[in-house]
């Protein structure tokens, strides 16, 4: 199993890694609020992914004061090792499951990530998330 301590960074930090590599280069605040928590917790795990070399600043181009995240090939290649942990952790714990129970329950929890998702985007009152 992978470490994440090997990566560089903490585990909370790491997993900004994925939307700056899907979504591409963002400010702190955008991916605060991608992230549903507080822009000073972001920043604090930024400085971790930059230190780390998995993510770099760079201008923004809409507005030259400001400055964007971006993330690194060490990035990519972060994200890539996390992923890999995760499908050899999931394929150990559910080896014994039937090949059609494995799908079903992949099918359903991925539908309610997605309602979790947009009920956190959609509800006003929800708490922010400290921990994304």
């Amino acid at each position: 199993m992978l470490k994440v301590g090997d990566l560089g960074a903490e585990f909370s930090a790491l997993m900004l890694l994925r939307p700056l590599r899907e979504q591409g280069p963002m400010r702190v605040t955008d991916l605060a609020e991608i992230k549903q928590a507080d822009p000073s917790t972001i920043s604090r795990q930024v400085a971790q992914l930059v230190k780390a070399g998995l993510a770099r600043r760079e201008a923004d181009p809409v507005d030259g004061r400001a400055s964007r995240l971006a993330v690194t090939e060490s990035g990519v290649a972060a994200c890539d090792r996390l992923r890999d942990a995760r499908v050899a952790l999931l394929a150990s714990a559910l080896h014994e499951w039937p090949a059609e129970r494995v799908a079903a329950f992949t099918d359903m929890f991925e539908e309610f990530n997605s309602l979790i998702e947009t009920h956190l985007r959609l509800d006003p009152t929800a708490p922010p998330r400290e921990n994304p």
